[in-house]
């Protein structure tokens, strides 16, 4: 028992000192040569593992941009300094996955818990962005007795506007997408603020709410034993929440299904992400009761949901045809060793190093052989580029799907691939990932030498099994509706609203 116990206060040393150093160096300057090496290596990574590193930018324009990225870097700067210079030129690649990380402050144990004891300064409010002006849209809590539709003008006498365009240079979608920012900038608005900022226990906000300004100070308050008992409460896992694939975080279902009629005509199945976790059950169990309601048509919203497993959206898929299909073509890579390049033993405890030590040679073997060459370029095997049968259960009737900006990703492959194959009516906004495709799949995960950035890079090019338009955009849907701010705080639904009309309206004409 002592030597357990000798051993648990090194792990428990090493853990603070591996913080505390984290933490130094983050906050360190670093010369400007050693910024520029960074950089070289960024880029010399990036033509060794990207498969499609030119797809929306030229070789010589992203040429010229490091160039002068590196001509700019005159004195000694922060991480935290060089990610924002550096991080606009990754952007500027317009590949929505990739992105150097946001060099963070790390905490203790301690500080964690006593952070998960208070509620968030900013987090209990929604957003919404439209251009440069950032507006609330929901207040659970009623702080401050704040109304929905009040814009934040300020915090701590900083433009919000300011932070925007700031932001704003940071982020890209895959090619000249014109949706995503907003949606993912909503999302990371404070992420990014936190990160510049630290971690405050107030902030003032001006606001204007109806040409009436305003000036707030949110605090972060305890939670209570109550607010306790229920984080404890949400983050049991019951069966229900395991198929339905529960976020404690947000108090919500990934996945879920109801029928929108009382006749049980309308069946409508919502995914915010394709997380793969007991997905298979979900679809099986969701796909028997539309069999066995005999619904004529179904509703599927994929609006912001930012992509995931490639397996699950093949099972979705194979719900929705009554012959074999293939969704995504092969999927190419730079070489046959880049599946190598994946960071085996990345976020392994010591006892989890040990036990994939002793599995390393079966997964090198594995990976060694999971390429193809074929036409001169290099392919990786996946189950998903095969023909796959429609499932028993599959789903005959009319499909209408719902997309918008916030749609990323694997959402973007199967929207695509629908509409393609004309299997469901498109309904909402141009999707946040491209209609021909994306980088990602599996990642290589490199850290920058110097600043110590992290810098995850897609290995993947994984695209539809549909005839390309090489519009270098989104999925465009067959019928646009704009959801405004204020359909959001009146509860309003637009998107769904039209399809529930259409369907009404085909009852109609069908009963005469």
């Amino acid at each position: 028992m002592k030597n357990y116990s000798a051993i648990l206060l090194l792990v428990l040393l090493s853990s603070c000192s591996s913080i505390r150093k984290h933490n130094e160096q983050r906050a360190s300057c670093i010369p400007p040569e050693q910024l520029k090496e960074d950089v070289d290596y960024a880029y010399s990574k990036l033509q060794q593992m990207h498969p499609q590193l030119y797809w929306y930018i030229p070789k010589q324009e992203l040429d010229y941009k490091f160039d002068s990225l590196k001509q700019t870097i005159t004195e000694p700067l922060t991480p935290l300094q060089f990610y924002f210079k550096f991080q606009p030129v990754i952007a500027s690649i317009r590949e929505g996955h990739l992105s150097l990380r946001i060099p963070r402050k790390k905490f203790t144990k301690q500080e964690i818990k006593k952070l998960e004891h208070t509620k968030g300064l900013f987090s209990r409010f929604e957003y919404y962005i439209d251009d440069d002006h950032m507006y609330i849209v929901q207040n659970k809590d009623a702080i401050e007795d704040i109304k929905p539709g009040t814009e934040i003008v300020k915090i701590d006498n900083i433009a919000v506007s300011d932070y925007i365009k700031k932001y704003r240079s940071l982020i890209s979608s895959d090619g000249y997408n014109t949706t995503f920012h907003s949606y993912f900038l909503k999302d990371l608005f404070f992420n990014f603020y936190t990160a510049e900022n630290g971690l405050s226990n107030t902030a003032t906000i001006e606001t204007l709410y109806k040409g009436e300004k305003h000036t707030y100070t949110l605090t972060r308050e305890s939670k209570s034993e109550t607010d306790l008992d229920k984080d404890k409460e949400m983050k049991k896992r019951t069966q229900e929440k395991k198929v339905n694939d529960y976020v404690a975080a947000s108090n919500s279902y990934n996945r879920s299904f109801k029928f929108l009629d009382k006749d049980s005509s309308i069946a409508y199945l919502q995914v915010k992400s394709f997380s793969r976790d007991y997905s298979d059950k979900f679809y099986k169990e969701t796909f028997a009761k539309i069999k066995n309601a005999k619904s004529p048509y179904l509703i599927i919203d994929v609006r912001n949901n930012y992509g995931g497993s490639l397996h699950e959206i093949n099972n979705l898929y194979s719900y929705l045809t009554d012959k074999p299909f293939t969704l995504i073509k092969p999927s190419q890579v730079t070489s046959k060793t880049t599946p190598l390049r994946t960071n085996y033993f990345r976020k392994s405890t010591p006892l989890e190093y040990a036990f994939k030590s002793i599995a390393y040679p079966s997964y090198f073997f594995a990976q060694a052989f999971s390429t193809y060459k074929k036409d001169g370029k290099t392919f990786y095997k996946m189950k998903v580029d095969k023909p796959t049968k429609p499932n028993k259960e599959a789903f005959n009737g009319k499909v209408f799907v719902l997309i918008n900006g916030g749609s990323f990703s694997a959402s973007s492959i199967i929207t695509a691939k629908l509409k393609s194959d004309r299997r469901a009516t498109l309904i909402g906004e141009e999707t946040g990932g491209a209609n021909d495709g994306t980088v990602a799949g599996f990642y290589s995960y490199q850290q920058l030498p110097n600043s110590q950035i992290k810098f995850p890079i897609g290995l993947l090019l994984v695209q539809p099994n549909i005839d390309f338009q090489d519009s270098k955009k989104g999925v465009t849907p067959d019928i646009v509706i704009k959801e405004s701010m204020q359909d959001i705080i009146d509860k309003k639904d637009p998107q769904l609203d039209w399809i529930k009309n259409e369907i009404n309206l085909e009852k109609e004409k069908s009963s005469q």
